[in-house]
C-alpha cells in the first residue's frame, strides 16, 4: 500500500512533530486564511491530531478590509469544519492604529489568535508561514536596517505560536494543498504592489534569483536560523542589563546611564531599543537610526532637548536615566 504524495507527507511530517511535543492536554488550533499554505496546515492537522489523540480546531480572522470578507470567513470556517477540526471560530477584528495597514492588520490579527489562546487554554496555534515566507521576512528586515533580531526572521516556537511549515518551501506546500483536494482562496493583498511583502514577494526575490541563481530563499531562510541563535544569546544578555539599569534608576522613571555606558554597543542598543518599543514606538518603524539617535543621548552627551522616534515617542535624559515621553 502506498502512501501519500511526498508533499502531503512533507507536510503532514512537519505537523506531525509539533505535536508530539506538546502535552496531551493542549488544544491545537490552525490559523487560516483560506490561503494555500495555511489550509494545507489546517488540512495536515486535521489528519494528524486524531491519530495522536489531540484537540484540534482552527481560528479564521475576518480583517473587514475587503467588501464580502464576512461571508469570505464564514466560508473558510466551513471549509474547516468540514475537515473535521472542532472548535472553529471565526474573529472579527477592527484594523486601525500605527505603522501602516499590512503592520496594523498584523497587530489586529494576532489580538485575535492571544484571545483564542485564551478562551482554549491550555492551547497553542499553528502558523503556516513556510520557508519563502523566512526570506521574505529575513529581506524586509535587512531593509529596515533595524539589526540582527529582525534578521533573524520568524521563530519556529514563539509563546504559545508554532510555524510547523518553516522547513518547507511554499511550493511543495501549495502542492500538498492541491493534492488534498483543498479548494484555496487567493487574497488579492498578496499580489498588491502598495504592500512591501508583496513586492518582495512577486519582485525582489525573483530579481535575486534571476541575479544570483537559484536556492536564494533557502540561503536567507539558513541565513535566519543562525542568526537567530546568536541574538538569542544577545537578548539574554541585553535583559540582564536591562535589570541592571531599571533597578540602578533607585524607582525613579527610566533607565539608569552609569550600566548603560558600561556596556558593550551591541547591548547598548538592545536594551535601547527595547524600551523604545516598550514606550510605544512601532516596531514596523523603529529602524536602528533612531536607536543610534538614543545611543547618544548616553555616549555624546552634549545637553541634547530630545530624540523624536516613531509613534510621537520621544527620547530623553535627565537627571542621569533616558526616559521616554510622548
Amino acid at each position: 500500500m502506498s502512501g501519500p504524495p511526498p508533499a502531503v507527507a512533507a507536510v503532514r511530517s512537519a505537523v506531525r512533530r509539533v505535536l508530539s511535543a506538546l502535552p496531551a492536554d493542549t488544544t491545537v488550533l490552525a490559523a487560516c486564511s483560506g490561503g494555500a499554505d495555511s489550509l494545507a496546515l489546517a488540512g495536515a492537522l486535521a489528519f494528524e491530531a486524531p491519530r495522536v489523540g489531540r484537540a484540534a480546531g482552527a481560528v479564521t480572522v475576518d480583517h473587514g478590509l475587503q467588501e464580502g470578507s464576512a461571508e469570505r470567513a464564514e466560508g473558510v470556517a466551513k471549509a474547516l469544519r468540514g475537515l473535521g477540526l472542532d472548535p472553529v471560530d471565526v474573529a472579527t477584528v477592527r484594523v486601525a492604529g500605527s505603522g501602516g495597514p499590512e503592520a496594523a492588520a498584523r497587530r489586529a490579527r494576532y489580538d485575535a489568535l492571544d484571545t483564542a489562546v485564551r478562551e482554549h487554554a491550555p492551547a497553542v496555534v499553528l502558523l503556516g508561514h513556510t520557508l519563502d515566507d523566512q526570506a521574505e521576512t529575513v529581506l524586509l528586515g535587512l531593509a529596515r536596517g533595524s539589526g540582527a533580531r529582525s534578521l533573524a526572521g520568524m521563530s519556529a516556537t514563539s509563546g504559545a505560536y508554532r510555524r510547523p511549515l518553516l522547513e518547507l518551501d511554499r511550493a511543495t506546500v501549495r502542492a500538498a494543498c492541491r493534492l488534498m483536494d483543498l479548494s484555496p482562496w487567493e487574497d488579492p493583498h498578496n499580489h498588491d504592489p502598495r504592500f512591501a511583502r508583496s513586492r518582495v514577494r512577486h519582485e525582489t526575490l525573483p530579481a535575486l534569483e534571476r541575479t544570483l541563481g537559484p536556492g536564494i530563499a533557502a540561503a536567507l531562510a539558513r541565513t535566519a536560523t543562525m542568526l537567530r541563535a546568536d541574538a538569542d544569546t544577545l537578548d539574554a544578555l541585553a535583559a540582564a542589563l536591562h535589570d541592571r539599569a531599571l533597578e540602578a534608576a533607585s524607582g525613579e522613571e527610566g533607565l539608569a546611564v552609569g550600566p548603560l555606558e558600561e556596556a558593550d554597543t551591541s547591548l547598548r542598543t538592545r536594551v535601547l531599543r527595547r524600551a523604545a518599543l516598550d514606550a510605544g514606538c512601532p516596531a514596523t518603524d523603529l529602524t536602528a537610526r533612531h536607536v543610534r539617535e538614543l545611543e547618544r543621548l548616553i555616549t555624546e552627551w552634549r545637553g541634547q532637548a530630545h530624540i523624536d522616534l516613531p509613534g510621537g515617542v520621544r527620547g530623553r535624559r535627565t537627571a542621569g536615566r533616558i526616559h521616554f515621553t510622548e
